[in-house]
């Protein structure tokens, strides 16, 4: 026979739940990598005795950025376009949540579905910010069934996932097409010097303006585009591996865990969800320990 939740007592009303807010900080790898790739671009440039305005050419520079984000306009649909505009904002801002802030809000959470029944939690989780752990804790204060909301929130996840790498990869197409726009304007560029032989400073800035423009797709692809792609899917592995421990806070909360055993087993799930993400690097330290083997008996 199940137990009644034991009414509140006025210290635990005195402690209204207060929402915790994500803190948005700038990505300082990211500024520190733009300013390292073209520093030693342009440093390396004066090195070799050339000078700043050597390569600061604005026909070349309209030329590779109008025809790359044109093509990519071309190729993405309207909606995929704006999503991944903003998404772009992941690269320069760091928005991801800090995992033991996550625990210590779903632990507090669970000390009060512990104390005052799930019930409890209605008007707290009204109040979350985060849309997916406030969807959670709505759907298991209703009642629902713990497989359905394990599976609602992991077909939610992988929605997620699917629309974000759809944004991420707009990244990767205009990374592809940044070079080969460079080398059209290098065409162009030859055109105007085959059209002024006669005169040599056209000549001159016809060759400018084609070299110039295709190291402007190409450091355009490898030093902002492709990086951003590959930052952007870095985050949303790391936003994804959240989600999946706020389900399984979420789901330990209904269960009606302990709540030590809940930060227990939550500390447990980011460590391995840590070194899931490590990736390769572990996986071959792990294989290059020999494997122990038991001593041949006598």
């Amino acid at each position: 026979m199940a137990t009644q939740a034991k009414p509140p007592t006025p210290a635990q009303k005195s402690r209204p739940y207060v929402p915790r807010r994500s803190v948005t900080r700038p990505d300082l790898a990211t500024f520190a990598g733009l300013i390292l790739a073209f520093g030693g671009i342009v440093g390396g440039l004066i090195l070799e005795g050339g000078k700043l305005r050597d390569i600061s050419q604005l026909t070349a520079a309209i030329i590779v950025l109008g025809g790359t984000f044109g093509a990519v306009l071309v190729s993405t649909p309207m909606h995929v376009l704006w999503g991944a505009a903003r998404r772009f904002g992941h690269v320069i801002l760091d928005r991801t949540d800090s995992p033991d802030e996550v625990i210590d809000e779903l632990i507090g959470f669970a000390g009060s579905a512990r104390r005052n029944g799930l019930v409890s939690l209605e008007n707290d989780a009204l109040q979350v910010q985060d849309p997916f752990l406030r969807k959670a804790l709505n759907l298991a204060v209703d009642g629902t069934d713990l497989q359905e909301i394990r599976g609602m929130m992991q077909l939610e996840i992988e929605l997620g996932e699917n629309r974000a790498f759809a944004e991420a990869r707009v990244f990767e197409s205009a990374g592809g097409y940044s070079p080969t726009i460079g080398i059209i304007g290098a065409v162009l560029g030859l055109i105007q010097v085959m059209k002024n032989l006669a005169n040599i400073d056209e000549v001159g800035h016809g060759i400018a303006v084609a070299f110039v423009a295709t190291v402007y797709g190409v450091g355009l692809a490898n030093i902002v585009l492709l990086p951003a792609a590959t930052k952007i899917k870095a985050h949303i592995e790391s936003e994804a591996a959240l989600k999946e421990l706020k389900l399984e806070g979420v789901v330990a909360i209904v269960e009606g865990m302990n709540p030590k055993l809940i930060r227990s087993k939550l500390e447990a799930y980011q460590r391995e969800a840590s070194e899931k993400r490590a990736g390769p690097k572990n996986q071959a330290r792990k294989r290059a320990v020999p494997p122990q083997t038991a001593p041949a008996g006598n």
